[in-house]
């Protein structure tokens, strides 16, 4: 396989300094079923966000990227949170409980924190490893864009207001 067959839909823009983010053109393929073990001890699974324009956000106390991004994902939250939109950030396994409450008390997130204890939600999610990883699901439970590093958050301001008007 050559590799431009293998770099099929997938686009890279680095940011010399900056840090780097890659877009993953994910077509629309359907979030996989995963529970998610929220910090209050409640499950959700991703059958309860359909209906809603989700941001699924992986990521950890320990990345500078994940930490810089997060007053958007806030933003971005408190911007759509009241037309259907749904913000679910989880923690790495890796990432030490007591960190992810802290992070989640001091920063008041205002939005779902699941701690993936076992992996077993990151790995449902393509394996997940590298923080931050986002995917963007539709109302009908499509994964319809998915980042590695920090969106760029016009750009998904634009697709979220796109998604939130489908029906």
């Amino acid at each position: 396989m050559g590799i431009k067959h293998w770099l099929g839909g997938l686009a890279v823009v680095a940011f010399a300094g900056i840090g780097a983010y890659v877009y993953l053109d994910t077509g629309r393929s359907a979030a996989p079923e995963s529970t998610f073990v929220l910090l209050d001890g409640s499950r959700q699974s991703t059958a309860d966000l359909r209906g809603k324009v989700t941001l699924v956000n992986f990521w950890a106390t320990s990345c500078t990227t994940c930490v810089a991004e997060m007053p958007e994902i806030i933003a971005t939250h408190k911007k759509y949170a009241t037309q259907g939109f749904e913000t679910m950030a989880v923690a790495m396994s890796y990432d030490p409980p007591s960190y992810v409450v802290n992070f989640a008390e001091t920063r008041k997130l205002p939005f779902k924190v699941a701690i993936d204890n076992t992996g077993a939600v990151a790995k449902a999610w393509g394996d997940v490893r590298l923080t931050p990883t986002t995917y963007l699901v539709n109302k009908r439970g499509e994964i319809v864009k998915s980042y590695v590093g920090a969106p760029d958050f016009p750009s998904l301001h634009q697709l979220i207001e796109k998604l939130l008007a489908e029906t």
